[in-house]
């Protein structure tokens, strides 16, 4: 007999001769597991919709004259203000033009003067009759001829003078100018070329597509309100979030809709607006968008790490004041301040497992630490899922 076999039946020797409190004393104690009571306090569902960020306001740079393009006067990307020089069309043929638009109209001046003068010498002569009354029609004709001459000269000049200020292309309003489309030297059609494009950027308008079923909640939301969903649902508190993870929710308000609903698609348009005073928003970057669409109402909140699987099931661990540990079928709904609502299966005033779910096993004993769940978890982004899709 080796040395290992006779060991082992001298312990089971021991053992069989041993009392059984002994026994009982040497099993391990239940499994600390760290439990606490569900959040309970009033929330609002919000569903949330995926969208893109437009600027409020977008316009392409065109020039109102043509001709050769000769300076430019930004930096491409560079913020602009409205009023900023940013293109020069070569000035020397307008320039050219409002001098003889000039030297026209100072020549139909003078005539107009001329025949003024002509006119009023023949209208004393004729009160005293040494002129006939066709001489003084004739210079009649002559003085209205003249001064219609003198309006149109001035006309001419007018526009000489306005297709000069043209040349000098300066941003009609401030924001963001993309780059330089034409470089300098080249041709400049009328109207036609698009030089360059700039978009606002505070604040910032946020677009998104609602199916029907949402629509009418919503639109019935805004009714209470006395409002019109078109109009914004009374300026309805709207929240962003983008991808950037330690970004927090862009706070802004609901400001439009559609006046139909898409045939194709069945879903209508809503916009957002939101102040950008850092800039962070950019025309085209996604986001989720999260709109209230419930009343008031108190919600029993769970973390996500408290709710485990059972089959085709979710469930959370309730323990029993003598420990025992069972399971809870129940049906998670959004998220909200960092913990998920519970819909059914819990009623606030169970103690369950938050910590811990791999040492517990039902109708198992566990040693319950108990601890206090914070109302609102800091140490996760908040996150509202309109569908309750169990995850």
């Amino acid at each position: 007999m080796t040395y290992a076999l006779r060991q082992m039946v001298v312990l089971g020797c021991i053992a069989a001769f041993m009392p059984l409190p002994a026994l009982a004393q040497s099993a391990p104690p239940p499994p600390p597991v760290t439990v606490a009571k569900p959040v309970v306090r009033d929330v609002v569902d919000s569903d949330e919709f995926i969208g893109r960020f437009e600027p409020v306001d977008e316009v392409s740079v065109r020039s109102r004259v043509g001709g050769y393009l000769q300076e430019i006067h930004f930096q491409d990307g560079a913020l602009v203000k409205q009023g900023d020089l940013l293109f020069v069309i070569d000035q020397r043929p307008f320039v050219t033009a409002l001098n003889q638009a000039k030297a026209t109209l100072e020549s139909a001046q003078s005539t107009l003067v001329f025949a003024d003068a002509q006119y009023k010498r023949t209208q004393s002569l004729a009160s005293s009759g040494s002129q006939s009354a066709q001489t003084l029609d004739d210079r009649r004709r002559e003085f209205d001829s003249a001064e219609a001459n003198v309006r149109g000269a001035q006309a001419a000049a007018d526009r000489a003078s306005l297709d000069m200020e043209y040349t000098e292309i300066k941003a009609p309003l401030s924001g963001r100018i993309d780059r330089r489309l034409i470089s300098a030297g080249n041709l400049v059609q009328t109207d036609q070329t698009v030089l360059t494009t700039i978009v606002s950027l505070d604040p910032i308008d946020f677009y998104f597509d609602v199916d029907e079923r949402r629509l009418l909640n919503f639109a019935d939301t805004a009714r209470k309100l006395g409002k019109d969903l078109q109009q914004g649902g009374g300026g309805l508190d709207v929240s962003v979030t983008i991808s950037d993870p330690t970004a927090k929710p862009f706070k802004g308000k609901l400001d439009f809709a559609e006046n139909r609903v898409d045939n194709e698609s069945g879903t209508i348009r809503l916009r957002a607006r939101f102040p950008n005073p850092d800039l962070v928003l950019q025309p085209g970057l996604f986001g989720r968008i999260q709109v209230e669409a419930s009343n008031t109402y108190q919600a029993i909140l769970v973390p996500d790490e408290a709710i485990g699987s059972d089959q085709n099931e979710r469930v959370v661990y309730v323990v029993a004041e003598d420990g025992t540990v069972s399971t809870k079928p129940v049906r998670p709904g959004p998220r909200l301040y960092g913990y998920r609502v519970i819909r059914e299966g819990l009623d606030g005033t169970e103690t369950i497992i938050v910590n811990g779910l791999m040492r517990a096993r039902p109708g198992a004993k566990i040693t319950p630490q108990m601890t206090e769940l914070p109302k609102e978890r800091q140490d996760t982004a908040p996150e509202t899922v309109g569908a309750e899709n169990g995850q």
